[in-house]
């Protein structure tokens, strides 16, 4: 029997992330604060990483990508990279949109738990971590997201 996952503090109701670093001089944190906090840069480097790998799975405007198990640097990271390639994010936990999300972000704890008609991409899983880690920081351009084979 596999633990049920609880809402980590997400809603069903996709929420518009503002993900641009802010202007000089300024710090914003993304949902995301402490000592070892990030800076805004490398928070969207970060994210447009995230971003990419989503697109390159189909990914791109109106698609829905579920959420499940993230800790909360992981978690803005990963609605950033949603919001600037379009998508909505949707808690693996929210029955409303359960069956239109594909693609999902999670990690291998949280993973046993999850739907299996998602295709899941683990955060902490070796593979995806040499792909994340080898992939471009440039920002998404428009022509990348056109690109993408939906998924909805």
């Amino acid at each position: 029997m596999s633990k049920p996952i609880t809402p980590s503090g997400d809603t069903c109701l996709p929420a518009r992330t503002r993900c641009t670093p802010t202007a000089a001089g300024q710090r914003r944190r993304s949902g995301v604060a402490g000592i070892d906090a990030p800076e805004p840069h490398e928070l969207d480097r970060w994210s447009n990483r995230l971003a990419r790998m989503l697109v390159q799975q189909g990914a791109g405007p109106g698609s829905w990508i579920a959420t499940a198990g993230l800790p909360p640097l992981e978690r803005a990271v990963t609605r950033c990279a949603i919001a600037k390639i379009g998508a909505r994010p949707t808690p693996a936990v929210c029955t409303d949109t359960r069956g239109r999300a594909h693609l999902g972000v999670t990690t291998k704890a949280a993973r046993p738990g999850l739907p299996d008609d998602v295709t899941w991409l683990l955060l902490d899983d070796h593979t995806m971590l040499v792909r994340y880690l080898t992939g471009s920081d440039a920002p998404i351009t428009d022509a990348e997201r056109r690109a993408a084979h939906r998924v909805h």
